[in-house]
């Protein structure tokens, strides 16, 4: 039990110890609130120290549905937890350094009960602000608790709250990974050949489903609802979608919808959008990079009427197809605002 650990080994667990210590200067969990009287929606973040985001807004809201407000300085997490953080990546350092493998199955079982340890305590924070209500709020309904998910998607009343990890709580998640898999190698789960492959692509999946979040949502033909028109989204060739800066997905059944709904977001709040690519069926495109055709004849849901295409030479080819012309990203726009695209 007391013998070295790999150079491999030492280098994943100063990988893990520098993910923990930036974990202290990003936020590491974030609850999203979506209502039709915020479309841009309200976000909570949390950081090692603090509450951060729409907290006085919120704060606003829950007065009146009895909940109580918050403030960082009421947690006394957030005085321990970055000390505990920098705990666990100065344990990792010396681990490495030691390099004695007793000490790295000791760590890994102690940051195992760390994460247990700190989403029950998440989850009964949620619980006591969601459940201890104020019983002279101005809105009361009869058995209803508004405890937010501990992780995904939760309908309270008119709002949608989403609860996720943010940057710091992936980089958690990654030196998790990282201390697993030294465990693997020094416990020689790599002598066979299928296992060191089943774990490496178990890692780069999790590595790429976490880091690649600038990139479209999936769009769900027939269950998806536009959020323009109300419409469900039946064609993917003309489905688009929207990315706001602060992470929350609006869907549209048409690239008409689209435009007509960043409006109400502002542009300011936008961070992408992406239109279906009109060759392949609930495929998306990066709006900015895509051409674009309109013609009555594509007869789209809500007579948009306008294809996108991912490069230039299809656009053209079909553009001459239909007599018309084939336009770019910011062509596009100007022809919507100046009154030239279709409306509906």
């Amino acid at each position: 039990m007391n013998k070295k650990i790999s150079p491999f080994s030492k280098i994943l667990l100063i990988g893990a110890a520098i993910a923990l210590v930036i974990s202290l200067f990003v936020p590491i969990w974030s609850i999203y609130l979506d209502a039709p009287q915020y479309p841009e929606g309200l976000s909570l973040q949390i950081w090692a120290n603090a509450i951060a985001g729409d907290v006085d807004i919120i704060n606003g809201l829950n007065h009146y549905i009895g909940m109580k407000t918050l403030h960082t300085k009421d947690f006394i997490e957030f005085t321990v937890l970055p000390y505990l953080i920098a705990g666990y990546a100065l344990l990792f350092f010396i681990v490495a350094l030691a390099g004695r493998k007793k000490w790295l199955y000791i760590t890994l079982v102690a940051f195992i009960i760390f994460g247990i340890v700190a989403m029950v305590d998440f989850w009964k924070w949620e619980y006591d602000y969601g459940h201890n209500l104020d019983p002279n709020a101005a809105i009361k309904v009869p058995g209803m608790a508004y405890q937010p998910p501990l992780i995904g998607f939760k309908q309270l009343l008119n709002f949608g709250a989403y609860s996720i990890p943010d940057t710091g709580g992936w980089l958690f998640i990654g030196a998790g990974v990282l201390l697993l898999i030294a465990v693997f190698k020094e416990g020689k789960f790599f002598r066979k050949k299928q296992n060191a492959a089943m774990l490496a692509g178990l890692t780069a999946t999790l590595f790429f489903t976490s880091c690649n979040n600038s990139g479209p949502e999936p769009i769900n033909l027939h269950k998806d609802a536009c959020e323009y028109c109300k419409m469900s989204v039946a064609d993917g060739r003309f489905a688009t979608e929207i990315i706001t800066k602060k992470g929350r997905v609006y869907k549209f059944d048409d690239l008409g919808c689209m435009l007509s709904y960043s409006g109400t977001l502002g542009a300011e709040n936008i961070e992408k959008y992406y239109v279906g690519d009109y060759t392949k069926e609930n495929t998306l495109l990066d709006a900015a990079t895509a051409w674009y055709v309109s013609n009555e004849a594509f007869k789209s849901p809500m007579n948009g009427n306008t294809a996108a295409f991912a490069n230039r030479e299809a656009a053209m080819q079909t553009a001459e197809q239909y007599q018309t012309t084939a336009l770019n990203w910011s062509e596009l726009i100007n022809n919507n605002n100046s009154g030239d695209a279709h409306q509906h």
